[in-house]
């Protein structure tokens, strides 16, 4: 299978400016994990996920000030659609991520997560036991 095949095409981009509170808002309303942060003035492409988030509002900083630009990986690696779903979890293991902007060309077409790729390793739903 493909990363293709598992990715979320639905890819949230947001600015550098964005708060951390804002970030999270729409990450939530959207049911997604990582925002792609886009500067095209600086760096291009980045990844805001929701352990930067967590991470900076445990250290105590304000979400309402704390902006995406300061908590944005920038050293990013990125998966192109053709890649197979091992070469996904290899790269997400190597790097110790759980998110991957795929792109083709030079624009992000979906993002890849370790919870698309388990999805589809684990075909058959798992059945609950019914309380009795």
């Amino acid at each position: 299978m493909l990363v293709r095949d598992a990715m979320s095409t639905v890819v949230l981009t947001i600015g550098p400016t964005h708060t951390l509170r804002q970030a999270s808002q729409l990450m939530s309303a959207r049911r997604v994990g990582a925002a792609v942060v886009l500067d095209p003035d600086t760096y291009g492409l980045g990844i805001l996920t929701e352990r930067d988030i967590l991470d900076a509002v445990g250290a105590g900083l304000s979400p309402d000030l704390e902006t995406a630009q300061r908590h944005t990986t920038t050293d990013v690696v990125f998966a192109a659609p053709q890649w197979t779903l091992e070469d996904a979890a290899a790269a997400m293991v190597h790097g110790g991520f759980r998110h991957l902007i795929v792109l083709e060309g030079n624009a992000p077409v979906g993002i890849v997560s370790v919870r698309d790729i388990v999805r589809c390793w684990t075909p058959v739903p798992l059945k609950t036991a019914s309380m009795a």
